[in-house]
């Protein structure tokens, strides 16, 4: 989770489906970084750092890493493990991919808070990226490298977690651009070649003097079989590790897909705030993977949210090696990637639906689908108000299948809705059919079902034939309580 630090406390001068394959022919341009300014609280609370000289922030960089120091590391908190948990899968090693992790110091509990992947000579890549209109440091440098270069010969990504180097200005560019040229010494390529991303607190700057000094002790524990302590190691509020894996068919040939993600809080559509690697030992060009991955990404990471807030630093990478054997393919369209196609798919939902069941102070895992809408926007629009709407999620958290709050939040999408013809179900128990009470509800029943920790409401709102899922969790006094001591 990536969060904005309190204001310091220093001196003024100091400066801190089926919708989805008919979509495949398409072109999908890599998404670009657009969204709402920053807010005046955001304003107040940080001096932007446009006038830091670089050896000045530099030399504060220690302090402000300690001062601003990220949320507890994850096995202080072993005993607070979502109660919607589920265990990390075996994943078996994927054909030119190694990892290793490492602490470098960037939090005040002692954990591992880095992370080296090295991929094969001639991996693709391919990323999609927060619409924050304030990115971070690592975002800037991923999109203008996968541009430049067009997602061709990717050797390795460095993750830290810790510290977002989000509104850093100059010097968090330059810290960036360091971490890169470290890592690209060790992997014996190019710096462009070497993708970042970073998790953590707002408005620090990047200590990446911590990261290069750790990087050659890191290459040396490089390993084919560590995707669950790759996954630990990028957690912030998360509190289990998450993965997924698949087996697919490219033209007679095996391949696998597999990935780890991180995220808790600050979930939202356009993407939920997460960081995401996928890797397969397909060969894929970086256009069609550019293509399949932005196409998924709308039917699973977009299709999330825990708190409605958008963050500086999402990032989904997916790269190919190519190491499997199975022949190259060049277009997502390819019939013989029906298979591929089918798997990362799954893939990319397991790992989104692993960030709602680790929302922060999640007790309920909820599935919302919003059926006769006009178009597939105004469904989506309409079940994103419901999930993200707090009277919604409090009744959820407290077990009261409280339908007139969904009547509310559907009503305030500002999308179109035939009141005669609204519906609601809680499950398969009717709440409210044709715009009234259902003759059928039954007081007793509805408590009952709301007791399970996996719940779906339906709703219909009576215009059209479009439909949209998507998926949320209860909003309890525990959410509270970790944003509020999210840097204390």
């Amino acid at each position: 989770m990536t969060r904005s630090p309190k204001t310091p406390k220093a001196p003024k001068t100091r400066r801190n489906g089926s919708a989805a394959a008919k979509a495949l022919g398409a072109a999908v341009k890599p998404a670009e970084l657009v969204g709402q300014a920053v807010g005046q609280t955001l304003e107040r609370a940080l001096d932007p750092l446009t006038s830091v000289l670089k050896r000045a922030a530099l030399q504060r960089a220690d302090r402000s890493s300690r001062q601003f120091a990220g949320p507890p590391a994850p096995a202080a908190a072993a005993a607070l493990v979502s109660p919607l948990a589920v265990p990390f899968p075996a994943i078996p090693p994927i054909a030119g991919v190694e990892f290793a992790t490492g602490r470098a110091g960037l939090y005040k509990q002692p954990r591992e808070d880095v992370l080296l992947m090295r991929f094969a000579e001639g991996t693709s890549c391919a990323g999609v990226f927060t619409r924050h209109a304030v990115g971070s440091a690592p975002v800037d440098w991923c999109k203008r490298h996968l541009e430049g270069a067009g997602g061709e010969s990717v050797r390795g990504l460095v993750v830290n977690a810790g510290c977002a180097n989000a509104f850093t200005g100059r010097p968090g560019a330059d810290a960036a651009r360091r971490v890169a040229a470290a890592a690209a010494k060790r992997l014996d390529c190019r710096q462009r070649d070497v993708m970042l991303a970073s998790t953590g607190v707002i408005g620090v700057l990047l200590d990446d003097a911590k990261i290069s000094a750790r990087l050659p002790e890191i290459e040396g524990r490089l390993s084919a079989d560590s995707w669950q302590g790759a996954a630990q190691a990028i957690m912030t509020t998360d509190t289990f590790a998450k993965g997924a894996f698949a087996d697919a068919q490219i033209d007679g040939v095996t391949v696998r897909i597999a990935g780890i993600a991180k995220g808790s809080g600050m979930i939202a559509p356009d993407m939920a705030t997460m960081l995401a690697f996928i890797a397969t030992d397909a060969a894929i060009s970086p256009a069609a993977l550019q293509t399949l991955l932005a196409l998924y990404v709308r039917t699973t990471f977009n299709c999330v949210t825990v708190d409605g807030d958008r963050s500086t630093n999402d990032t989904c990478l997916l790269f190919a090696t190519g190491a499997s054997g199975a022949p190259r393919i060049g277009r997502a369209g390819d019939r013989r990637l029906a298979d591929f196609r089918e798997k990362l798919e799954l893939v990319m939902q397991d790992l989104a639906m692993q960030l709602v069941r680790d929302g922060e102070g999640a007790t309920k895992f909820v599935k919302v689908t919003v059926s006769g809408a006009e178009t597939p926007a105004s469904a989506r629009k309409i079940a994103r108000t419901i999930c993200e709407s707090p009277l919604v999620k409090t009744a959820i958290a407290g077990e009261d299948a409280n339908w007139g709050r969904i009547v509310m939040a559907a009503g305030r999408a500002d999308e179109p809705l035939n009141r005669e013809r609204l519906s609601i179900w809680f499950g398969d128990l009717a709440a409210a059919l044709d715009g009234a009470v259902a003759a059928t509800y039954d007081e007793r029943k509805m408590s009952a079902y709301m007791k399970r920790k996996e719940l779906e409401i339906t709703v219909d709102v009576g215009v059209g034939r479009a439909s949209a899922t998507m998926w949320t969790c209860d909003l309890t006094k525990r959410y509270i309580e970790i944003n509020g001591d999210y840097r204390s």
